[in-house]
């Protein structure tokens, strides 16, 4: 995640200004878990070109990882630019999240390419690696 952590009121007010602005434009979601309703992460996609279609982020809290939600999350994503007419998307994680390539394969996503990226915060150097699906109507049931 690329954000600092807010450190006063001020801050608050103007990130939550700016979150608000952004969603606007994006389509972004709390995720809740179903049974006890609380809130453990947040998704997104983006259309970056015509009936194409990538993730914007994927993050659950640590304590609900591992536990299927992240193969749910994904699934909808994919059905709601299913939906929207999507024929291609997209999904990436950094080389080393283990968790994420997993998911990524399990949801039948296939490995396309690495790109090197530089981490905003850090100034570090890391692997982007990117995976794909080719999506058609009845792909998800």
């Amino acid at each position: 995640m690329v954000w600092k952590v807010t450190a006063d009121e001020d801050g608050a007010r103007e990130r939550i200004q700016r979150t608000i602005a952004w969603q606007e434009t994006h389509d972004a979601w709390l995720v809740y878990e179903r049974g006890s309703g609380q809130a453990i992460g947040f998704a997104g996609v983006e259309e970056s070109e015509p009936r194409i279609f990538h993730e914007t982020g994927i993050a659950l809290g640590p304590e609900y990882v591992g536990r299927g939600y992240g193969k749910q999350i994904l699934g909808l994503l994919m059905e709601y630019c299913i939906s929207l007419g999507g024929q291609e998307f997209y999904y990436s994680t950094r080389a080393g999240n283990l968790a994420s390539r997993a998911l990524a394969l399990s949801c039948g996503l296939t490995y396309q390419c690495s790109e090197r990226r530089t981490d905003q915060r850090s100034g570090k150097t890391y692997e982007l690696e990117i995976y794909k699906k080719n999506l058609e109507r009845g792909d998800m049931e």
